[in-house]
């Protein structure tokens, strides 16, 4: 795989995130279905030039655009705006956002490159709403000191929790394709670092230095590893991709984490959201949240490679 549409990249690399609107879809649309068709090409030249760096791009498209920009083909089950999810003490608020691009790789400068080549692409086409430029940190650690990525599948089962199962006769196919929900989150970073590193360790779940899981008799109910951790009828874990980067302003006094999910199934990554902001039971939030603010919410689809490309074709 040439890094285009790999939502099953590790996370821990630098990256470059952005949301963007389209404010006019006639004008739009051409110049989007042909980054559609030259992304690959584009990634292969970064590949090529610096083939150490592990470069990889991802493009994704909301529920309001996908119907607007490819008014021939059945929309996603799953695609639709993100409902805001609201808890006794904490909110996941819903915001918009027509395209997502997400740019990683082990080189910040490589992503910068590849980021404006995108940018000069879509030039005109649509208007930025967010852009956040993560990096790697230490042992790929969140910005809260904590491993971060550790509970994603691994294996075989990368795929198979990232992306969507090929469809039964009849249906639309968009195997291979994956629901991607982003939120950004603002640490209170001072009141995180006051608590002593045990009560971090209990709001997380796991150790801070060698980052084994608290055995359960060890772990609140309220931990974060705790709250997330949600399984199928059948007993068995339900599980999504996380590729989330750490990101600071540290003149601002801001740090933060973009939490980036890719699943094959978007309700998956919704009860562990539900789970998070209301509790299971209710009022059982996340420890978390006492020190992270969810400040956006969005839904995104991310074609397969075939699908991108046939849609760059075909429209």
């Amino acid at each position: 795989m040439s890094g285009v549409q790999d939502v099953t990249a590790s996370p821990g690399k630098s990256a470059i995130v952005m949301v963007l609107a389209i404010p006019d879809y006639g004008k739009a649309k051409p110049k989007i279905l042909d980054l559609c068709g030259k992304l690959d090409a584009l990634v292969r030249s970064q590949l090529n030039r610096f083939p150490g760096s592990a470069t990889g791009t991802v493009i994704a498209f909301g529920a309001e655009a996908w119907p607007r920009l490819f008014p021939d083909r059945p929309v996603p089950d799953e695609l639709q705006p993100f409902e805001p999810i609201v808890g006794e003490k904490h909110v996941a608020p819903s915001t918009p956002g027509d395209i997502f691009i997400h740019v990683r790789s082990a080189r910040m400068d490589v992503c910068q490159q590849l980021a404006g080549i995108i940018s000069q692409a879509l030039d005109g086409a649509v208007e930025p709403i967010d852009e956040t430029h993560g990096f790697r940190n230490f042992d790929g650690r969140a910005i809260v000191g904590f491993v971060d990525g550790t509970e994603n599948p691994t294996g075989d089962d990368t795929e198979t929790f990232a992306t969507i199962a090929p469809a039964k006769t009849g249906q639309a196919d968009f195997s291979g394709g994956s629901y991607v929900f982003i939120q950004k989150y603002l640490h209170d970073i001072k009141g995180w670092e006051a608590l002593p590193v045990e009560e971090q360790e209990k709001a997380i779940g796991r150790r801070k230095y060698d980052d084994l899981e608290l055995p359960d008799g060890a772990k609140p109910e309220n931990a974060h590893n705790a709250v997330t951790n949600i399984k199928a009828e059948d007993g068995s874990e339900l599980k999504i991709v996380r590729a989330n980067i750490p990101f600071a302003n540290a003149s601002r006094g801001e740090y933060g984490t973009y939490f980036l999910g890719y699943a094959g199934k978007f309700s998956t990554t919704r009860r562990m959201l539900q789970n998070m902001f209301v509790g299971d039971p209710p009022g059982n939030a996340d420890r978390l949240l006492d020190f992270s603010k969810a400040v956006t919410g969005t839904l995104f689809f991310a074609p397969s490679p075939d699908l991108l490309a046939d849609l760059a074709e075909n429209g």
